[in-house]
């Protein structure tokens, strides 16, 4: 087993893993693209488990992320493309690029007062490594980011070139246009389409009054949970046997109930 520094003993695990002789079966069997969904897996895990603020939760849940970026490195350093040093030398490298205001002695740093202007900066550095106008605005989005994480990204990115909605009333309105055309869909593939463009004016509208519709949906979904689970939990039977009314009526008495328990959790 190796010895050393902890991140030392990491790669050599990593490696003596991925080893033809005698190393794990399904490790050696895996590359990059079975091994990625298993990265934005451990990814959202780090997420929830500071939506949760567990600190011990979050250090396990980080070291797991960690091992996914070594493992990516290995199967890289096998084929002989980069290491785990190129890794770290190649963020290095863009850190101390990206923040001359910080790292150059050369600059006063005076361009750089706020978070705002440090994101403005960065943009610019950023569409000068896409490779600057010809490279397009949208280039770059990634399209392995979640769908409403994407769109409001690439909605942004367009926006700076002026192409957007004055206010929030014409996205509000776009909104209303697209469930209409929803409703008046008449096949799979044209509900499919519309859905989609009502979604992504859903998205624009979010960003035009200030909320990341990503953690919006994410957090509707964990509040439905949580009053789903209350309605099951507090009615002794199937809910199938239960008529609409009913399960209005227990669904209300889940939202009261787990009011007063978040008001009572804020007074405590």
């Amino acid at each position: 087993m190796a010895s050393g520094h902890p991140l030392s003993q990491l790669i050599a695990i990593m490696k003596r893993l991925r080893d033809p002789d005698g190393g794990c079966p399904w490790d050696l069997e895996q590359d990059f693209a079975s091994i990625a969904p298993y990265t934005i897996e451990e990814a959202y895990e780090v997420a929830d488990a500071i939506a949760r603020n567990d600190m011990a939760d979050l250090r396990d849940e980080l070291g797991d992320l960690l091992f996914q970026v070594v493992f990516h490195a290995q199967m890289a350093s096998e084929r002989g493309a980069f290491d785990i040093a190129d890794v770290a030398d190649a963020i290095v490298t863009k850190m101390i690029r990206r923040h001359p205001h910080v790292f150059d002695p050369a600059n006063d740093g005076s361009a750089i007062a706020t978070a705002g202007d440090q994101i403005k900066a960065w943009e610019v550095m950023k569409a000068a490594e896409r490779g600057g106008a010809d490279a397009g605005t949208l280039a770059g989005v990634a399209q392995g980011l979640p769908a409403l994480m994407r769109a409001q990204k690439i909605q942004r990115r367009a926006a700076r070139t002026g192409f957007d909605w004055p206010d929030v009333a014409g996205p509000r309105a776009k909104i209303v246009e697209e469930l209409a055309e929803t409703d008046a869909a008449t096949n799979d593939a044209e509900r499919h389409e519309e859905l989609g463009d009502l979604l992504f004016s859903v998205v624009n509208y979010a960003r035009h009054i200030g909320v990341d519709a990503e953690h919006a949906l994410r957090d509707a979904t964990i509040k439905f949970e949580r009053r789903f689970n209350a309605v099951e939990r507090d009615h002794d039977g199937a809910l199938t046997d239960l008529s609409p009314e009913a399960l209005d009526t227990l669904w209300e008495q889940a939202k009261a109930s787990l009011r007063d328990d978040q008001a009572r959790s804020r007074t405590s």
